[in-house]
């Protein structure tokens, strides 16, 4: 890494140059609220395109060689309790990073038109969003983590709030109150584990062996937040009415960006951690996620609003995520990381294409559509291209995620993997629907006829995606070479903890039977 790059404060200014937009946004005074509108529309695009031009300096001088957080910034927060403003990245959270600054801009841009009303402080709530976005991926402080995790809640039940459908406050408040009530708990065990190792150090604590008791409490107050983030069955119920409420930009990053918040807390708390309670509570989380796999994959299939398809079939995929990440093997966890990203691309296109459809004719509802590929051919392309990315087929992102999550699994448990597997029958089956119903048939419906293609601006927000999801298909090793060494370690101590675990355990066996005798 190049000297000079490595001593700049890198990741404080991606993190908070969002926060630099919103004072720029505040600044701006005019009599037309047009004028307003417009130049907070071109403050927040140019600020949110500089932050993700930023995180790729980042990540072109990322060391791909080394398990070790890179870009590190430390500095003394509150010095009598030993809390620090640590920062820094590896190979797992540079890339949800990037995930999250590539996103941010195309949600402006998806907000361009839709959005007409308090369009200041709607474009204000999502660059306060994309800093706790990225403050929490390169948070190295319990502390530091916590304030990112939490305040990633106040602009998003605003954006719902504020911005949604009919029942936005109902979605709004159950949104928030679903996942608080897990972050409570998942205070209290961060505060037991600061109590326990006299740190909020997050590497320190990554080394820390906990007994296996206190790990099991502590497990549990953390997948108390996680689980509800993710979301897993059954406490996935806050998110279909967040989406379909939620305005199509706020749906994107919910599903690209928010909903990998817990998956990312599983790798960098639970597993290195907490992993004798990891492996305890595995098959626990193996029958939540393949019960999620099936359920929701079936009640997707019922669906005849086009967002709460989607926000079931997102749970479903995460079912995918969270087995990966349980199964500890080395091509699972990097299937379940590579999964987690492609779906934030995936998802986040799918309710881009619900989005324009529905800018046009106001409406959701499934049987309203038909025909569409008549009058609309390069929609129907890109919405034919992310819906099989969806289903996984080969050449695109969805593919790679879930055959590697599927082989990592397979080595472990069999029936597991088969369970999980179904998951991929059920989306085919879901989604080639879904696209039947909306894009084929005889174009016969009067408003539907009047319908115009993609306009320039749309082709703009859906080429970098296309491109994405083809590049994450056809050449993933330039996303696996990123992560593979910090996921090899990660494994590694995993392993070993569960290994010293056991050979504890068989000498205190040994020595019993000894004095036994």
């Amino acid at each position: 890494m190049n000297a000079f790059i490595e001593n700049l404060p890198l990741l404080s200014v991606v993190t908070f140059t969002p926060l630099l937009g919103v004072l720029l946004l505040l600044t701006i005074r005019a009599d037309d609220s047009e004028i307003v509108a417009r130049n907070s529309r071109w403050v927040a695009l140019w600020v949110t395109l500089g932050t993700f031009v930023a995180s790729l300096l980042i990540w072109a001088n990322f060391d791909n060689g080394t398990a070790d957080f890179q870009f590190v910034e430390k500095h003394d927060w509150f010095p009598s309790y030993g809390i620090q403003y640590h920062m820094g990245v590896d190979g797992i959270s540079m890339l949800f990073v990037i995930l999250s600054t590539f996103l941010t801009p195309i949600c402006v841009l998806a907000s361009w038109d839709a959005i007409k009303t308090r369009v200041r402080e709607y474009m204000i709530s999502f660059l306060i969003l994309e800093t706790m976005m990225v403050g929490m991926f390169c948070a190295l402080d319990m502390v530091l983590f916590y304030v990112f995790f939490e305040g990633v809640l106040i602009p998003m039940f605003l954006i719902i709030g504020v911005w949604g459908g009919t029942r936005r406050v109902y979605s709004a408040f159950k949104f928030f109150l679903y996942t608080l009530t897990g972050s409570v708990l998942l205070l209290v065990a961060m505060l037991a584990m600061y109590f326990t190792a006299g740190t909020t150090d997050i590497p320190t604590l990554m080394t820390t062996r906990f007994p296996f008791d206190t790990q099991f409490w502590l497990w549990l107050g953390l997948f108390a937040s996680f689980a509800v983030k993710v979301p897993m069955w059954p406490v996935h119920t806050w998110l279909p009415d967040a989406h379909v409420e939620a305005p199509t930009a706020g749906s994107v990053i919910l599903a690209g960006v928010l909903l990998k918040m817990g998956g990312y807390g599983f790798l960098r708390f639970s597993l290195p951690m907490l992993p004798l309670a990891s492996e305890y509570f595995t098959p626990l989380v193996y029958t939540l996620s393949i019960i999620a796999v099936i359920y929701t994959s079936l009640v997707a299939l019922a669906q005849e609003d086009m967002k709460k398809l989607i926000a079931y079939s997102s749970v479903a995929h995460m079912g995918f995520v969270t087995v990966g990440i349980f199964a500890a093997t080395q091509q699972a966890v990097q299937g379940a990381v590579y999964q987690m990203l492609s779906h934030g691309i995936v998802s986040g296109a799918l309710f881009l294409c619900v989005g324009v459809v529905y800018d046009r004719l106001h409406t959701r509802e499934i049987e309203r559509y038909g025909g569409l590929v008549n009058n609309m051919p390069k929609y129907a392309f890109v919405f034919m291209l992310m819906m099989l990315a969806s289903v996984g087929l080969p050449g695109t992102s969805g593919f790679v995620g879930e055959f590697l999550v599927l082989a990592g699994v397979f080595q472990v448990n069999t029936w597991v993997s088969l369970l999980t597997a179904t998951g991929v029958i059920l989306g085919a089956t879901y989604m080639l629907y879904l696209y039947r119903r909306v894009i084929y048939g005889e174009l016969t419906k009067e408003d539907l006829k009047g319908l115009p293609d993609l306009s320039r601006r749309e082709l703009v927000i859906f080429a970098p995606l296309v491109i994405i999801v083809m590049w994450m298909g056809v050449y993933p090793t330039s996303f696996l070479a990123v992560m593979d060494v910090s996921v090899a370690k990660l494994i590694a101590d995993y392993n070993a903890a569960i290994g010293a675990e056991s050979a504890a355990l068989n000498m205190a066996d040994g020595i019993r039977l000894a004095l036994g005798r």
